[in-house]
């Protein structure tokens, strides 16, 4: 994508609340000044909490501040050492910058949401994990027990787990990166009733906003949304809600090129999903014939033919 001219932009670049001419809060489209033959994206990670299940499944432990103060990442390795280093997104996305800052508009970095049940960026954040009580009551539908969960880990200190993360949040808005609610519950925001949708959202507010500071972005789980392509009916008690939550931008899974609009009091843009199902069926042994990223770079150059055929989730 840096050799076809794309360059990375913030959300709030697009557009951004102001005061308008006749005095009231409004959005006005930014002005994003690059030179021709490049081109702004937005890019975002979603459910970066490390959930409890990834455990042993190649992913990193946790985001941490690294020694240089800038974010990286633990991994426990086979052996059960602790490795610090880029294995993931964050900080993979800062390496490469950091080689090719021009890739980067006026410092831009990702996009990172979070649920909350888990915790986030690997920190066992939520109430759940406060007690015994909690714990077995969160997790009375599976085999897991809070005495096994201390037992992996001797040292777990809950107010201290909170307290991480809150630096490691710190850490990631100064370098750059925007963060984002993608619900507590990852929940399918525009199909839960509506008192769900309010508990959801105030859990959020609640357990995540405390350690992240305020986030105006929801990147909506499943890709749903709380209207259709259509511009939003502003009055609906959804968007009421979430508006009132302090939410300005709204944020699917579209596989268009471009989806975005600009409403007088908030913004919606869809998303792409990079993932191995969505370059599989992009791929000529799919036999589907879509060409969905072909913008964006070669399929056949990034996909990593040892990955299991996927199984179809989706009718193209």
């Amino acid at each position: 994508m840096y050799d076809r001219g794309f360059v990375l932009v913030r959300l709030h670049d697009i557009a951004y609340e102001t005061t308008l001419d006749d005095g009231s809060v409004g959005f006005r489209e930014g002005d994003i000044m690059l030179p021709p033959g490049k081109q702004p994206f937005v890019m975002s990670q979603d459910d970066v909490c490390y959930y409890e299940y990834m455990d042993g499944d190649g992913f990193a432990k946790r985001v941490i501040v690294g020694e240089d103060g800038r974010p990286t990442c633990e991994m426990k390795m086979d052996d059960g050492s602790i490795s610090v280093g880029s294995y993931d997104l964050i900080p993979l996305l800062d390496d490469f910058i950091d080689e090719h800052p021009d890739f980067s508009y006026k410092g831009a970095r990702a996009v990172i949401a979070f649920t909350g049940y888990n915790g986030i960026l690997g920190y066992r954040t939520a109430p759940s994990y406060s007690s015994k009580e909690l714990y077995d009551e969160a997790h009375a539908n599976t085999n897991k027990k809070y005495e096994d969960f201390l037992a992996e880990r001797p040292d777990f200190n809950y107010e201290q787990e909170r307290q991480d993360a809150a630096r490691v949040a710190e850490c990631l808005k100064a370098s750059g990166y925007e963060l984002a609610s993608h619900s507590w519950g990852h929940r399918n925001m525009g199909n839960i009733d509506m008192e769900d949708f309010i508990a959801d959202t105030d859990k959020w507010e609640d357990q995540v906003e405390t350690l992240t500071g305020p986030c105006d972005i929801i990147l909506f789980p499943f890709g749903s949304d709380i209207g259709d392509w259509h511009p939003y009916d502003t009055s609906s008690e959804r968007f009421q809600y979430l508006h009132s939550k302090g939410f300005r931008y709204f944020c699917n899974v579209d596989s268009n090129k471009y989806y975005v609009q600009i409403g007088a009091d908030h913004m919606r843009q869809g998303r792409r999903n990079l993932d191995g199902y969505r370059m599989y069926y992009d791929l000529p042994e799919s036999g589907t014939g879509n060409e969905h990223l072909k913008d964006l770079f070669d399929v056949n150059e990034v996909f990593d033919r040892d990955r299991p055929t996927p199984v179809p989730k989706m009718s193209e």
